[in-house]
Order: C-alpha cells, then sequence, then structure tokens
C-alpha cells in the first residue's frame, strides 16, 4: 500500500519526514510526498527523496491509499477522496461531525489523531501529548518575548533584578512542559490543578503548588479533565485573583475536549494585573480560559496587558512539531500493520483501533464505545487487619557487656601475635575511621550531596591517620604522610567549593 503526505500550507507543520518515512518503508509501504511539503518545516524535497520517497504532484498524493495529514482537510480535498482510501489526521470529531459524516459519505475510512485513548499501550500514538509539550514550551517562549525582562533573578552593577512569577493553571501535558521551561530560565513558577495528585510532579520540577481545597478530583474515566463543580470555581477563582495581582506571567491550560474552554480569569483579574504583565492562554482554540483572550491574535490591553491567544502554538516549531507528529504517525501504522507487510489490518476489537476510527465503511462510527482508563471500585474491598510485627526485643545490657568483651579478647590476643608497631598502625586506623565517621557524618545531608560526603569521609580519615604517622622516625613514612595530607586535603576543600558552587545554583538572588 502507498502513504501519501500533502502539503498542507499555509500550515507549516507535515506528517512525515525523512527519518519517520524511512520508518514507514521498513513496515512495508511505499511514501509519496507532494512537492514542496516540508519547506516550511525546513525539510527539502531532496531530503524526502533521499529517505527513500517519491515526490509527486498533489493529485497523486490524494490518490494513495493511505493519506496521512495534521490538520482538518478542505472541502476540496475531501473531494479528492474516494472509498477504499484511508485518512489518518486531526479531525476533531468531538467539536462536530460534518467533516466525519462528509468522509462517510465517500466511503473513506477515517482515523482521527485527537481520538487517542489514554491508556498505556497507546502512548506512543498519542499525538495530542507531542503537539501539546511543544505548545507549553512555545507558551513560555512567547511569554517571555512579550514580558520583556529577565526570567532569572539577577544582581548587576546597575542593581538587583527579582525573578520573573509565573503562574500556571493545568498541569497535563502542556502545563508541566511550560513549569520545566520557565523554571530552566530561573523563574520562580507556581502552579494548580484539579487534580491535587500532581502536586507531587510539580514540585519535582521545583515548582510551588498551590492547592484548592475541593471535594472532587475533577479527573474522568477517559483520562482527561472534566467540569468542575460551582463551590470549586469559586474557590479557585479566590486563588486566581490572589495571583493575578502578584505574578508577571499567567499561563493557562485548562481545556476540555468537546466542550468550551471554562473561563478562568475574568476581565477583572486582568485588570488588577501589572502594567507589562502577560497572559498565554493555551485554550485560546476553545474559546480561552481569560475573557479577554482573542483566539488567533496577541494584543495589549488599556492596562498594559500582553494577552497572547494563539491557536498555533506548535506550529511555530514546525520542525519538531512534524517529527514528534509523524513518529506517532509511525508508531500508529506499526500498530495497522502487525506483519509489517505494508498492508493495514484494522480491528475493531483492539480498543485503540475502534476508538481512532470514526469512519468506516461508508457509516460514521463515532462515538465509539466508553473506555474506562481508571476505574474506581463499585464496592468497597474489605480490609484485612494484618497484625504488626513484633517489635525487635531491646539489647539487654548484658548484650553489650558481652561484645565489648569480645572486643577487648580479640585485642589482648592480637597483642601477644603481632608486633607492637603493627597493633599502633591498627590503633591508629580504628580512631581515624570512627573520628571521620563522626566528623564527616555529622554534616547535615542538605548541605552537600551523599557521594561528596562519602568522598569528604575517606579523605577525612586519610588526614586523621596521615597526621599520626608525621612523628615517625622513618622518613620515608613522613614523605607518604605529608603527600596523603596535602592530596586528601585538596579533596576536601575542592569537595566543598564544588558544593558551596552547586547550592550557589538554587538560591534566589
Amino acid at each position: 500500500m502507498r502513504i501519501g503526505i500533502p502539503n498542507e500550507a499555509p500550515g507549516t507543520r507535515v506528517a512525515a519526514t525523512p527519518v519517520t518515512v524511512a520508518a514507514l518503508l521498513k513496515l512495508g509501504y511505499d511514501v509519496v510526498v507532494e512537492r514542496g511539503a516540508g519547506v516550511l518545516a525546513a525539510l527539502p524535497d531532496g531530503a524526502f527523496e533521499d529517505a527513500g520517497a517519491t515526490v509527486v504532484d498533489t493529485a497523486e498524493v490524494w490518490a494513495a491509499d493511505i493519506v496521512a495529514i495534521v490538520g482538518e482537510p478542505t472541502a476540496d480535498q475531501v473531494s479528492r477522496l474516494g472509498s477504499e482510501q484511508i485518512l489518518i489526521g486531526f479531525l476533531h470529531p468531538r467539536t462536530g461531525t460534518d467533516l466525519v459524516e462528509a468522509l462517510a459519505a465517500r466511503g473513506v475510512t477515517a482515523l482521527s489523531m485527537d481520538m487517542v485513548p489514554r491508556i498505556s499501550r497507546a502512548q506512543s500514538l498519542d499525538a495530542l501529548s507531542s503537539m501539546a509539550n511543544i505548545s507549553g514550551y512555545r507558551a513560555v517562549i512567547e511569554a517571555g518575548h512579550a514580558f520583556g525582562r529577565f526570567f532569572a533573578g539577577q544582581v548587576t552593577a546597575a542593581g538587583k533584578v527579582p525573578p520573573a512569577k509565573v503562574f500556571v493553571i493545568g498541569t497535563g501535558v502542556a502545563g508541566l512542559a511550560a513549569i520545566g521551561t520557565a523554571g530552566s530560565l530561573g523563574a520562580e513558577v507556581y502552579a494548580t490543578d484539579v487534580r491535587p495528585e500532581t502536586a507531587e510532579q510539580v514540585e519535582s520540577m521545583g515548582a510551588k503548588f498551590l492547592t484548592v481545597a475541593q471535594d472532587d478530583q475533577g479527573v474522568s474515566s477517559d483520562g482527561y479533565a472534566k467540569a468542575t463543580t460551582a463551590d470549586y470555581a469559586e474557590r479557585a477563582a479566590e486563588l486566581y485573583a490572589q495571583q493575578a495581582r502578584t505574578v508577571d506571567i499567567i499561563i493557562t491550560t485548562a481545556a476540555i475536549p468537546g466542550r468550551p474552554s471554562p473561563k478562568l480569569i475574568t476581565a477583572e483579574m486582568v485588570a488588577s494585573m501589572r502594567a507589562g504583565s502577560v497572559i498565554v492562554d493555551l485554550a485560546a482554540s476553545g474559546g480561552g480560559n481569560c475573557e479577554l483572550t482573542r483566539p488567533g491574535e496577541s494584543y495589549v490591553t488599556d492596562g498594559g496587558v500582553h494577552i497572547v491567544g494563539y491557536t498555533d502554538l506548535a506550529s511555530r516549531l514546525p520542525g519538531q512539531a512534524s517529527q514528534l507528529y509523524g513518529t506517532n504517525v509511525v508508531n500508529l501504522m506499526k500498530l495497522l500493520t502487525p506483519a509489517k507487510d505494508g498492508v493495514v489490518q484494522l480491528d475493531f476489537d483492539d480498543q485503540v483501533h475502534r476508538q481512532m476510527t470514526v469512519a468506516r465503511g461508508g457509516e460514521v462510527t463515532f462515538p465509539p464505545p466508553p473506555i474506562e482508563v481508571s476505574v474506581a471500585s463499585a464496592t468497597p474491598v474489605a480490609s484485612v487487619a494484618v497484625a504488626p510485627p513484633p517489635p525487635a526485643p531491646p539489647r539487654s545490657e548484658w548484650s553489650r557487656f558481652r561484645l565489648v568483651l569480645m572486643l577487648v579478647s580479640a585485642w589482648l590476643l592480637l597483642s601477644l601475635v603481632l608486633p607492637a608497631s603493627f597493633l599502633s598502625s591498627i590503633l591508629v586506623f580504628g580512631l581515624a575511621c570512627v573520628v571521620g565517621y563522626y566528623v564527616i557524618w555529622g554534616v547535615q545531608p542538605a548541605l552537600y550531596t551523599p557521594l561528596m560526603s562519602v568522598s569528604n569521609a575517606v579523605s577525612g580519615i586519610t588526614i586523621v591517620g596521615a597526621i599520626t604517622q608525621l612523628t615517625s622516625d622513618l622518613l620515608h613514612v613522613q614523605i607518604l604522610a605529608l603527600v596523603a595530607i596535602v592530596l586528601a586535603g585538596i579533596n576536601c576543600v575542592g569537595g566543598f567549593a564544588i558544593t558551596h558552587r552547586m547550592l550557589a545554583m538554587f538560591q534566589r538572588s
């Protein structure tokens, strides 16, 4: 079978790259790419030809057995398709079925990349997450461009510059990408989400999670966020209003598939923000999380707040977006081609196949049957009382005395057998170990890494032992002791110096 990759200009993304073309060829498919399809993503026709694809005109691409696209096809493109063809792309059936019905009327089998179920084995073809990751990163870049100041705090000859404060609403894929990007630039990052279980992820990235007291978790059974209660919305609004008055940048990511984006940032909140502040609304395609968002536009309010409502943030990194989306398509074709013989085997008994297929055999197959990705137990599970293990009996005074007696006896026995000089060395080594352990391990672990602790402990033991050998009558022993002290001292000093620099990287100016 042949896979066609159209030119989607004025869109910048393309459904395949030279790297993914090579992977499709290994699955047994022939690949044809429309002339100029990858130009806007810095992927020239020659690169596709070198990868094994054939560069053809528009008609031949749309006549392929399988057509892979990124965005929705136009009416003219739909008219080029016929029965027995397969169309793969973002078809957005949740927002309307007109396109799906038109494809079904022409007998097209349509698989929507935004219908990938959120189950473990479908993660590799989750194109929504791939694009959300890029959008979250790009949101911070757009915010930085509009902000006009440093993200990281700095101390300069001209004065101290405080770090930017960034507030991220929604900690899904896009939100976490925004948190990571803003944090890496040195900003103070705060985040919140209807799912309190995401707090651990947020805090592991160095941000502070702001909790809204709630009864519901705001998570649906299909893995996407669900609408929150009015009570939660009221309490969350108080948090948003408070943050709007203090932060420099707000990034919103709250979106519910198939429904308008919830309004989280009101006009009053925008008015309370300082001039020069920025709002990047990642939910602009669904109407926006901010009341003042203009989908597809970026503008400055009368109060000096910059509101970015671009709906094509992923397309603003076309090369990266094309590569990730193309990889998602390859992983889908691997699932559809188990024999690697270049023939699609669509199996409706497979949950992934069924969920993604929105039209087949002249019929609309959307919506698919529900699939549960996180199911709460309908009946409580009886808890089994497990008796705690009996506590370890405390060590008796006799056992302690017996241990000391054994050590003393061993020392006396060694003194009868070994020369005095050797016993002296053993004593020095033991004392060095004890002193080194209590000196080094007495330092709080937060002050330096465990690896540095071990290194300094060894060096401390070496220094203590070497000092005791400086009084030796043998010249070569004195020289070796001096060398040991110097080298171990360098290691200790260097270790603490490096630790100090490491800690300085995480200090806020």
